[in-house]
């Protein structure tokens, strides 16, 4: 049989019959159909004889043989011209055929096709027989109302009699077109509002204008669907309902709120096809009205074309409308890929060196090939091809580019284009989309000949046709040489030039972008074969837009090491609510978020005659859904509200109505008649709550109605009733009458999701949660941490789908699953262990593109989805978390903050009614405790943990806030280590007790300092015995220690060898003695090593003094007149083994320090240090930093290194025991004088050694290891 439109007597027959009536099947036939030759160019064409509602088909072998298909393709057309190919899902091509010649393979498709003609394209087949196919068609007749409207015409319906309001409102109908632009439908309504219907490029557009003189072009509503111009029927359905609009093209429904004029409208007047209104209002597209099929026209149950053919009087038409549907044929060819071309001879006019060629086209790509050939007179060859969206025209002799020409631009929209290439004479033009485009030209003549061969697209592989650009993607149709068509059905049937990997007869390009894959704001792109997202400034990242940059509480970021600031907060994840800018205030145990309104200060009300009530409004800075998440997710939130009254009442109570009240809660909020401090709904104030009021007869002050000024103030901590939204001062309008108000941010802390947690203690426990619904994207999160190998966290299954996360070794995670492709997985290894008992992070997606699984802080790993496969996960089961439905591979561990598509599984509280398994999980130190810093101590808590800072010179939610202080030279800070009356007793209450019965052998002393004074007295520490320390900057700007450790003999001078000290620059200083050693370190310069020759002990300490010294009779008299000029400058993180005096004199008053003199705490150690990671009260976004990782992970790693330093550190620790000892008895047999240890840096202790009370390393000058792994 040859190609094409041979038809099949018997399968027409069958047809027929199916058209009598018949929807269900026939009996089996024998024979069967195949072609000659098998290649993929063959099909099989149905004509059915008229539209008919195809529901399936069904295929078998040809009867008693090996031939058969196993893939193929189906198209539809109404005219058997302008082909459309059917897809599954909108993206499976390809449909399932035969596995023999007996069994009957039935397809049922998704909706139902109408179409009079069905080509079956076979795909493959037994690879050791041939084509062979028996195929039955199931379906029923169909039949319809059509109308074609040339351009000119129009048709207008009225109606009679005005109708009642009705709450919905419907319009459906179907169209096709081959023009992009044209009116389809306008409806008028009460109070002139319209609403307009246009395609516009081959979108549907929904506009709404106002006014009966409305000169503006409307606004625009709504925009669905794209390439509608396609000469194929699309289905529009327009719904308006009481609240908003709903509009349909096809399977693309988009919903937008209606304005306020469209609340109660209804429709007076239709009209089709284009703008008939009885104002004067501008259309939305002036002078271009419809060209094409409308079918089956239906407002809520009234077929209007049918009324038209019956000439109903509420119906007139306007024009030349004729019902049946007059089609312009159109033959397109479809570019699928890198082996497509077409092959056209030239012509024999050619000779006289004249010549043209036309074609229009349409694609997604910036660049491809669009027509070649070569000019044999003068070895050269013309390329005219699309090169970043815009039309180029290259001629080539010999090599070199000699001529080269450029029209259009953005010609990658989809959009059809025309291109016309002429040569007349002397001169040579390129024009494209003719009046509206651009034309180049020059005078060079094309000599062509009858022999030259005209390539488009692309190239065959032989030697006469080159192609250096890419290959052109995309549809071209209107072919003409010299005016005259290219017939493109005779190319097809190879009775004219020559083609490859072309789809004849139809135009296949797909907008990928229509509907949009991309979320939350993400711009679509295409190319023809895939599409991409652009996230910039969405605050979402992925393939489609979909995972969030941003934490979504401030419990989350304090947890990355995140200090006060301002953050993206997205409270829902993945979910819809979008990301918002909150200031998280973090303190030691809290992480506040704090969300502003447009009055927190304290506001004055005046008495005025003239109004009743006082009202105030307040907008927040969150929108609504946000507001709501905020408190849901959050522990607990509050919001000061106070009243400060002078002869103003405020409740009223217990006499009557209340004269204030406030509106607080979701949504609109409600009326609340409690004050801060009260129970919602106690009508009281907070002094009525504690019954000490001002009068007892009343429940707030300021109902006592004193001519003297009160308050009534107090915290609303309901989160029900939060936030307020609007207050009401009723007393506000007597003479005398004076008020003020305060409502103050809302703040909340703790994140319920956050530490939402639940412990697995057997492998066949698991819990179970509804469906997991992502058919097309979904994304999951969690942390684990177990000492287990190998465990399932997370499976759901389907029929035939299934996702599974699990830890399939001791250091790797596997997330797998399968939408209909076969299973696919992706997996991460880790460089380290993960059944460390420390919390890791888990993050898997799966979308339309790709599949990604990210581990902890390192890079995720991604897999891409099949280019034409399935793309819905359909899953049916329970959700299993910690086990599977079998219960085996069950996971042993905790699992925290699991959430799905940004919405968190409440674990705890399924874990209280599930045997195996235990809700809340313990233990948060092993995995955040390196946040604290500076001698911090971690400490556990119920959810989370905090940085103890109590041993720390330090303060602050991780201890890393210095505390600063500005010193004049009479301010003098005294921390009083051992009172003169406690020389006998034995026990204290605060640290410095440990003092009193034991005996220094070594100081750990630091502290930074700024000052321009020289000499000075930066710190002094005296004993009961006249024994001291001190601490100074002598004439030369150099530092000095001076060490008197036995009153009988001469102090020891350590002096430093960095100069230039007192140039008020910011210094930090750590000192460190162990017994007669003496290390100095100065800001980043090299330490340096002494020995004390006098004595190694520092006996019954009394106090430590910053700035001047009040009582300097004990002193030396040089040092006591350097005393007495005290200390100008700043002094900051002052740290004497566990002792921090300038913390406890600023922070601490009930602490043992005396302090006289000026003392203002300040922030100039930090003004200009070096670069801090903590710089406060800025905007963050630690999630925008390029190659930005999860500091979870490095904190993990962080404490990992120092588990491994500990073995090396126990080891070094015997070694200088060792060498300590060989110290002491070289000293013994040494000089007793002061002299500088040049010669033995083999003695030198190690820097991490532990001293006798403190620990501490170079915190001042240096992070830690670990601070430098989470920090850089």
């Amino acid at each position: 049989m040859f190609l094409g439109y041979k038809r099949v007597i018997g399968i027409t027959a069958l047809l027929g019959w199916l058209l009598l009536g018949s929807c269900g099947t026939g009996g089996e036939g024998a024979g069967g159909w195949s072609p000659l030759v098998s290649d993929i160019y063959q099909w099989l064409e149905v004509d059915l004889g008229k539209r008919t509602r195809i529901t399936a088909v069904a295929t078998q072998g040809r009867y008693g043989s090996s031939d058969w298909l196993t893939s193929y393709l189906l198209m539809f057309s109404d005219t058997g011209h302008n082909w459309r190919q059917h897809r599954q899902e909108d993206s499976l091509e390809a449909f399932p055929g035969n596995s023999n010649a007996d069994t009957v393979v039935q397809y049922k498709l998704n909706q139902p096709v109408i179409a009079r003609f069905l080509r079956l394209i076979p795909l493959d087949w037994n690879p050791t027989g041939r084509i062979g196919l028996r195929l039955e068609i199931y379906g029923c007749r169909y039949t319809s109302d059509v109308a074609y409207f040339n351009g000119s015409s129009s048709l207008l319906y009225r109606r009679s009699v005005r109708p009642s309001w009705t709450g919905m409102e419907v319009v459906s109908l179907k169209f096709k077109t081959l023009t992009n632009s044209g009116t389809l439908l306008h409806a008028e309504g009460q109070r002139d509002s319209s609403l307009t219907l246009v395609l516009e490029k081959g979108r549907l557009l929904l506009y709404h204008q106002q006014g009966v003189s409305s000169s503006s072009s409307g606004q625009l509503l709504v925009s669905v669907g794209s390439l509608l111009d396609d000469q194929h029927w699309h289905h529009v359905k327009l719904v308006r309902l009481s609240t908003h609009l709903n509009l349909t093209v096809d399977k693309n429904t988009r919903q937008v709120h209606i304005p306020a004029e469209l609340s109660h409208w209804d429709i007076h007047q239709l009209s089709l096809g284009a703008v008939q209104s009885h104002g004067l209002q501008k259309p939305i597209l002036s002078n271009r009205n419809f060209n094409g099929c409308l079918e089956n026209f239906l407002y809520n149950d009234l077929n209007l074309i049918q009324l038209a053919k019956k000439k109903n009087h509420q119906v007139s038409l306007l024009g030349n409308v004729t019902f049946s549907c007059a089609e312009h044929v159109s033959v397109a060819v479809t570019f699928t890929d890198s082996q497509s071309f077409l092959q056209v001879p030239g012509l024999t006019s050619w000779s006289s060196g004249l010549f043209s060629v036309a074609l229009q086209f349409r694609t997604w790509n910036k660049g491809g090939l669009l027509l070649t050939f070569d000019l044999p007179q003068q070895q050269g060859t013309v390329w005219l091809y699309l090169s970043e969206a815009r039309l180029r025209l290259q001629i080539n002799k010999a090599g070199r580019a000699r001529l080269e020409l450029s029209a259009g631009s953005g010609l990658n929209d989809g959009q059809w284009h025309s291109v016309e290439l002429n040569s007349e004479q002397d001169l040579l033009s390129i024009t494209v989309d003719k009046n509206e485009g651009a034309t180049a030209h020059t005078r060079i003549p094309l000599p062509l000949t009858i022999d030259s061969q005209l390539f488009f697209g692309g190239c065959c592989s032989s030697q006469e046709c080159r192609n250096p650009f890419k290959v052109f993607q995309g549809c071209m149709r209107l072919l003409t040489l010299d005016n005259q068509p290219v017939d493109l059905i005779k190319v097809q049937q190879r009775m004219l030039g020559n083609y490859s990997h072309l789809q004849i007869d139809m135009c296949g390009i797909i907008d990928r972008c229509s509907p949009s894959h991309c979320e939350h704001g993400g711009r679509c792109t295409q190319s023809w074969s895939t599409f991409h997202c652009n996230c910039s400034n969405s605050g979402y990242r992925g393939a489609t837009c979909h995972s969030s940059r941003y934490e979504q509480s401030c419990e989350a970021y304090k947890h990355r090491g995140n200090t006060s600031g301002h953050y993206h907060i997205d409270v829902d994840g993945s979910g819809p609510i979008k990301p918002q800018l909150i200031y998280c205030n973090m303190t030691e145990d809290m992480a506040w978020m704090v969300i502003q309104h447009n009055n927190t200060e304290l506001t004055r009300v005046h008495s005025s005659p003239e109004r009743n009530q006082h009202i105030s409004h307040f907008d927040y800075a969150s929108e609504e859904e946000q507001l709501a998440a905020i408190a849901s997710q959050s522990e607990h939130c509050e919001q000061e509200l106070s009243y400060h009254c002078r002869k103003s009442r405020l409740l009223n109570m217990p006499e009557g109505a209340p004269f204030s009240w406030w509106v607080g809660g979701p949504g609109p909020g409600q009326v609340q008649t409690h004050w801060g401090g009260a129970l919602p709904n106690s009508r009281q104030c907070a002094c009525g709550l504690q019954d000490n009021c001002l009068d007892s007869n009343h429940y707030c002050n300021c109902d006592a109605d004193y001519d003297q000024w009160a308050n009534d103030s107090g915290l609303l901590t309901h989160k029900e009733t939060l936030p307020v939204r609007s207050l009401v001062l009723g007393d506000v309008r007597r003479p005398g009458s004076e008020a003020a108000y305060r409502v103050g941010p809302l703040r909340c802390h703790g994140d319920k999701n956050f530490w939402n947690a639940a412990f697995f203690d057997k492998e066949t426990s698991y819990l179970h949660f509804p469906t997991l619904h992502g058919e097309l994207n979904a994304d999951i999160s969690f942390l684990f941490k177990t000492t287990s190998s190998s465990g399932v966290f997370l499976e759901n299954l389907g029929i035939k789908d299934f996702i599974r996360i699990e830890l399939s070794s001791a250091s790797e995670v596997v997330f797998s699953f399968d939408v209909g492709n076969g299973p696919l997985e992706v997996r991460v290894k880790a460089s380290v262990p993960l059944n460390d008992n420390r919390w890791h992070s888990v993050r898997a997606e799966r979308n339309v593109k790709e599949a990604s699984l990210r581990l902890d802080g390192f890079p995720a790993t991604t897999q891409e989805a099949p280019a034409d496969g399935h793309i819905h996960l359909q899953l049916n089961s329970q959700l299993f978390i910690g086990g599977t439905a079998s219960r085996q591979k069950g996971f042993l561990g905790c699992i925290r903050s699991l959430q799905l598509n940004g919405v968190t599984l409440d674990l705890e509280e399924r874990a209280k009614i599930t045997p195996g398994v235990r809700p809340g999980c313990p233990g948060h130190c092993s995995s955040y405790g390196s946040l604290c810093q500076n001698q911090g101590r971690c400490e556990e808590r119920d959810s989370g943990f905090s940085c103890n800072c109590d041993q720390s010179a330090y303060t602050g939610p991780f201890c890393h806030k210095e505390v600063s202080a500005s010193f004049q030279s009479s301010t003098s800070i005294t921390y009083n280590l051992k009172e003169p009356h406690e020389l006998n007793r034995n026990s204290s209450a605060w640290p410095s007790s440990i003092y009193s019965d034991v005996t220094l052998r070594g100081e750990n002393i630091s502290l930074s300092f700024r000052t321009a004074q020289s000499p000075t007295l930066l710190l002094y520490v005296n004993s009961v015995y006249k024994e001291y320390l001190a601490l100074l900057i002598n004439n030369h700007h150099e530092l000095e220690v001076w060490y008197k450790l036995h009153s009988g003999r001469d102090v020891e001078v350590l002096r430093s060898r960095v100069t230039d000290l007192a140039d008020g620059r910011l210094h930090t200083v750590i000192i460190r003695r162990q017994a007669d050693i003496v290390s100095v370190k100065v800001d980043q310069n090299t330490r340096e090593y002494f020995n004390l020759t006098s004595d190694v002990e520092f006996n019954s300490v009394k106090s430590l003094i910053l700035g001047k010294v009040q009582e300097s009779g004990e002193m030396d008299e040089e040092l006591a007149g350097l005393a007495s000029l005290g200390f100008s400058g700043c002094l900051s993180g002052v740290f004497f083994n566990s002792i921090s005096p300038l913390k406890a004199a600023l922070l601490h008053p009930d602490s043992p320090v005396v302090v006289s003199g000026p003392l203002a705490q300040s922030s100039c150690a930090s003004s200009s240090s070096p670069a801090n990671p903590y710089a406060a009260e800025t905007t963050h976004s630690v999630s925008d930093q390029p190659n930005s990782v999860d500091p979870g992970q490095h904190l993990v790693n962080a404490i990992r290194s120092d588990s491994a330093l500990i073995g090396g550190v126990i080891g070094m620790m015997i070694f200088i025991c060792v060498v300590a000892l060989a110290i002491i008895a070289r000293i013994i047999c040494s000089r007793k004088e002061t002299y500088r240890n040049q010669e033995v840096k083999a003695a030198q202790p190690e820097e991490d050694q532990e001293l006798p009370f403190s620990s501490q390393v170079d915190s001042q000058s240096a992070p830690t290891e670990n601070q430098k792994e989470y920090f850089i």
